[in-house]
């Protein structure tokens, strides 16, 4: 659950506020591109107990409910941040079995994608929230823990963020006696009842799930900032695939430059300078897929986001011959080669359709090779489909269909059966029937011609 704090939840935020005008017309006064709210998100804080033992027999850590609430956050005002109020806590003298509200400052460090944050209810979007212990620390052997934690946020439109939280330094509880400790964590909490932490370091990837094709280039997004107290210290890209993992990218501050495998390329000016820590992937390849780690690190903190990177290549078909003539006691088949695909699964299938059928209907009888792959790590497999003149009907059509992760929509091609033409025998009787009344027409005509001057001579000698 997420949302600035609003009076009438999301729906003011997911609402259209209508100004009406009074009095004479005036010039608008630009309303200011940016303001500061509170961002309350519902969280699961999942850790050990104040003894160190866990509340469930069997598992490594408990889950408690928790609210993580970000002061101050600027967000660009759309105007629909008018109604927007300042967060307030629900309850006061919490016991152990309360929710835990962390109140986050966040004025030197900058938090990524709040828009989307604040959001999220009105656009149908999830936000989970996750909280741990970053580290805790005993000094001596007073009651006070000092503490860093971890926010973990994922949106559902795969954006990543990790938050680090620096709570309350146990010095600062020692000199102020009349502080409180708080029922589950035992660091001091405010006198509302929540634990007041600073945000010191934040990362982020704003695509944690990537789909690319053979040959294309691809950025993998991972950024950060920093509060001014602390330092880039170095980072780190791996990619792991199929249990075995490597680094593609080293960068010490200080050293005399990156250490970078081929076709990977991290901006250190950028890296330095803004906080950008993106991975740029050229000439992408089947064994570039797998799972990439940017790791952030600090002299106190590290920070990681995990990026998957799946490559598709939609498969190429060809169905031979593209034409068939009917011919009697043949069998012909066709063959649908599909080609070059990634990854692997495909689905292939054979129709056939005549003139008389209102629908292309199924067709079981194809049979497969066996799958075969090339160098550049892509797919090929072939199908047949033997068409016997026993039971064929011509015209038809007969068609392959090929289904892939890669396609959008299944490729459909075609070869067309010819109806039955006249064989060489039946052509040469009908050409020698022909030809026999060609010659017994004209032997008439020649005989009627040849008859008609007789009887006009005879005609002549009895006058």
């Amino acid at each position: 659950m997420a949302g600035g704090w609003v009076l009438c939840g999301a729906l003011v935020l997911c609402g259209t506020l209508l100004a009406l005008e009074a009095g004479p017309t005036k010039a608008p006064t630009p309303a200011p591109p940016f303001r500061k709210v509170d961002i309350a998100l519902g969280c699961s804080y999942v850790g050990e107990d104040i003894r160190g033992l866990l509340h469930a027999s069997g598992s490594s850590s408990s889950e408690h409910p928790a609210t993580l609430v970000l002061r101050g956050i600027s967000v660009r005002d759309d105007g629909n941040l008018d109604d927007v109020t300042e967060y307030k806590v629900p309850q006061e003298n919490p016991d152990s079995s309360s929710p835990i509200i962390f109140e986050a400052s966040a004025q030197s460090v900058s938090i990524p994608h709040a828009e989307s944050m604040l959001h999220a209810d009105c656009d149908g979007e999830e936000v989970n929230c996750e909280i741990s212990p970053y580290s805790f620390q005993r000094p001596g052997k007073g009651p006070c823990h000092t503490s860093s934690f971890m926010a973990t946020l994922q949106l559902s439109g795969s954006i990543s963020i990790a938050l680090v939280l620096r709570g309350p330094h146990c010095s600062s509880w020692e000199e102020e006696h009349d502080a409180t400790l708080h029922p589950k964590l035992r660091i001091p909490m405010s006198k509302e009842g929540t634990l007041l932490t600073t945000v010191e370091f934040q990362s982020s990837s704003c695509n944690t799930s990537l789909h690319t094709h053979l040959g294309s280039s691809v950025t993998l997004d991972c950024r950060f900032a920093l509060a001014p107290s602390s330092s880039l210290s170095s980072l780190e890209w791996r990619r792991q695939h199929q249990g075995s993992g490597r680094r593609l990218f080293w960068y010490q501050v200080g050293s005399t430059g990156p250490a970078a495998e081929p076709k990977v390329h991290v901006d250190v000016v950028e890296l330095l300078g803004n906080g950008d820590a993106s991975l740029s992937l050229q000439g992408v390849s089947v064994g570039d897929e797998g799972t990439y780690i940017c790791l952030v690190s600090t002299p106190l903190y590290q920070a990681q986001h995990i990026i998957q990177l799946h490559v598709a290549e939609p498969p190429r078909v060809r169905v031979i011959p593209a034409v068939v003539s009917f011919e009697r006691d043949v069998t012909t088949t066709l063959t649908c080669s599909i080609a070059g695909y990634y990854p692997l699964d495909v689905s292939v299938s054979w129709t056939q359709k005549t003139p008389e059928d209102d629908a292309e209907i199924p067709l079981s009888n194809a049979h497969f090779s066996s799958h075969r792959q090339s160098q550049d790590g892509t797919y090929s497999i072939t199908s047949y489909l033997s068409i016997s003149s026993a039971t064929a009907q011509a015209p038809a059509t007969y068609s392959c269909h090929v289904s892939h992760v890669a396609l959008a929509e299944p490729i459909s091609v075609s070869a067309h059966l010819k109806a039955p033409e006249q064989t060489g025998s039946e052509g040469l009787v009908g050409g020698f029937i022909a030809t026999v009344i060609f010659i017994v027409v004209l032997f008439i005509v020649l005989r009627r011609k040849a008859a008609k001057p007789k009887s006009e001579q005879l005609l002549r000698a009895s006058e």
